[in-house]
C-alpha cells in the first residue's frame, strides 16, 4: 500500500483516511490531552525508518522511462537524504522506449520517504515507500507527469515545478 501517514507520537487522536487514485494515506488529528490512549501501529513501533542513503533502491514516480533507481550519493547531509533533497542515482530498471536508459547516472528529488518528518503544526508525515522524481542538473524534471501524492514541503526546497506536475499534493 503506497501512501502518506501523519502520526502524533503519544497523543490520542481521531483519524481520517483518504484515497488519491490507488494511494491511501492517513491523517491523524490530536484529541484533548485528557485521554491517555497510545496511538500507532505495530509496524511503526517495531521497524526503524532511516535516511535514504547509498545503495537504497527507490521507485521512480514520473514518466521519464525509469522504473527503479539506486542511490549513489545524497548531495546534502552526512547521514543521507530526506524529503525534498537531491540525490545522484543509477537507473536499475527502465522501460525500453523511455527517455532514460538502464545504467545511466541521473539526478533525482526525493518526493516520498518512509522516514517520518515533522511539520510546523506538530504532525508528522511518513510514506509507505521511497520514491523519486528524476531531474536534470538545473533541477528541471525530465518527465512531464508525476504520479501519486507529493508533499507540500517541496515548495520550501524550491521544487515548485514538481508540484505543478503532481496529480495530488498532500
Amino acid at each position: 500500500m503506497d501512501g502518506l501517514r501523519n502520526n502524533f507520537s503519544n497523543l490520542p487522536s481521531t483519524s481520517r483516511e483518504t484515497t488519491c487514485g490507488s494511494f491511501l494515506y492517513q491523517i491523524k488529528f490530536p484529541k484533548s490531552p485528557g485521554i491517555d490512549k497510545p496511538v500507532g501501529t505495530a509496524l511503526t513501533r517495531l521497524q526503524q525508518r532511516t535516511f535514504i542513503q547509498m545503495r537504497t533502491v527507490l521507485k521512480v514516480v514520473d514518466n521519464s522511462g525509469a522504473k527503479k533507481v539506486m542511490c549513489i550519493q545524497a548531495l546534502k547531509g552526512k547521514k543521507g537524504a530526506r524529503l525534498g533533497d537531491t540525490i545522484i542515482a543509477s537507473v536499475k530498471e527502465a522501460m525500453p522506449n523511455g527517455k532514460v536508459k538502464k545504467g545511466k547516472v541521473v539526478y533525482g528529488v526525493v518526493v516520498r520517504a518512509a522516514m517520518q518528518r515533522g511539520r510546523c503544526d506538530g504532525s508528522e508525515v511518513k510514506f509507505d515507500d521511497n520514491a523519486v522524481v528524476l531531474v536534470d542538473k538545473q533541477g528541471q524534471p525530465i518527465g512531464t507527469r508525476v504520479f501519486g501524492p507529493v508533499p507540500h514541503e517541496l515548495r520550501q526546497k524550491k521544487h515548485v515545478k514538481i508540484l505543478t506536475l503532481a496529480e495530488h499534493i498532500a
